[in-house]
């Protein structure tokens, strides 16, 4: 045993992560009391929403003292890694109020993730005209690795991400949605520029494929390239650019190592496969993402942040075109989970503690 913890130590990605000294920003809570968080939206008027696992959707006052549930979800599935995850406003909302929510949903004999739009009526806090625009295909027993990031694009069109199930080998298989960024339009139909469409043997909603398990999606200001990180097994978390139409390796070349401590491949790199931007070994369990574009935090802008589940922190990261530089570590003291991580209207960073009493933090510069 102790030399296998040797062997995966080596495994380490650079750049080493930095510790600050001292953290340039001081940590309020917004509110509590929520039962694993999950994602976080901003409301025009302040207010935010904020999505449970277990399938609750709460408008929270944009003081945090009051919250409402929202009347109206589409059936949801809460078992395992299986529920409510994320919700994305239209880039109409100021004029149509739609919202579009990714969740856990049932048929065929198991469950999958799912995109439902519907609009939200702000006087009465309920969710109507609801519409199912899309299902990954097959539902799975399995309660892992479901994804559920939403991401709209600067043409409108929307991404979501999907595990693959913890069934690896269909990662690599295009005629299902296991392992794959999705794109659709904001009706659910297939864009006719998507990759595949004209493979009659794959997805027609398949933007790219090869991923295990993305929980954070982020489009980069000004240049409209899209980051993702993704989960790796036992080492070997990532953070890549994703490209339309490219394989990003999962299973066939990876970082890390199967859980019981056996390589799941030989390989790191392959023709074809694309490489990560940086990858972590021992995992951080990576899980929310942002670019800073505010003014709070100049010395953050146009930097990477990533929530960490295992790593319990908050992640910087410098970004130069395709590369990463350093790397910097907030909030181990906190102790925390970090779920999800967003950048707010008025420039502060807020982020999502993943536990039964998780909490919406604000960060601030220290005064």
């Amino acid at each position: 045993m102790r030399i296998l913890l040797i062997v995966f130590s080596v495994l380490v990605a650079f750049p080493i992560s930095i510790h600050a000294a001292g953290d340039p920003f001081v940590v309020e809570t917004v509110a509590g009391d929520f039962d694993r968080p999950w994602a976080l939206a901003f409301l025009p008027d302040g207010d935010f929403l904020v999505t449970e696992r277990d399938g609750v959707l709460w408008r929270v006052a944009s003081d945090g003292q009051t919250r409402t549930a929202i009347k109206g979800l589409p059936r949801i599935v809460a078992r395992g890694q299986a529920g409510l995850f994320d919700i994305a406003l239209d880039p109409d909302f100021s004029q149509n109020n739609r919202v579009y929510i990714a969740y856990a949903g049932q048929g065929n004999g198991g469950y999958g993730t799912e995109i439902a739009r519907a609009r939200l009526s702000l006087s009465d806090n309920i969710l109507v005209e609801t519409t199912v625009l899309f299902r990954a295909l097959p539902k799975s027993g399995s309660n892992q690795h479901f994804g559920g990031k939403l991401l709209f694009l600067p043409d409108d069109t929307l991404l979501l991400s999907l595990g693959e199930r913890n069934d690896m080998r269909e990662a690599q298989n295009k005629g299902n949605h296991l392992g794959a960024i999705i794109r659709i339009d904001r009706d659910g139909n297939v864009p006719t520029d998507n990759p595949f469409v004209k493979q009659s043997y794959a997805k027609p909603e398949i933007y790219s494929y090869g991923h295990r398990n993305i929980q954070g999606l982020a489009l980069q200001p000004g240049t409209g390239v899209v980051f993702e990180h993704e989960h790796g097994p036992r080492g070997g978390d990532e953070v890549n650019i994703i490209k339309p139409g490219r394989n990003y390796g999962w299973p066939e070349i990876t970082y890390g190592l199967d859980y019981t401590g056996f390589k799941i491949t030989d390989r790191t790199a392959a023709p074809g496969m694309e490489q990560p931007l940086i990858h972590w070994s021992p995992s951080i369990a990576p899980s929310g993402m942002a670019f800073y574009d505010g003014d709070l935090f100049p010395e953050w802008r146009g930097h990477l942040l990533v929530g960490a589940l295992a790593g319990e922190s908050l992640r910087v990261l410098e970004v130069d075109g395709d590369r990463i530089g350093q790397q910097q570590t907030y909030l181990k003291d906190l102790g925390e989970r970090i779920r999800d991580v967003r950048v707010g209207p008025d420039g502060a960073v807020y982020l999502l503690t993943d536990s039964a009493e998780g909490r919406l933090l604000r960060l601030v510069p220290k005064s």
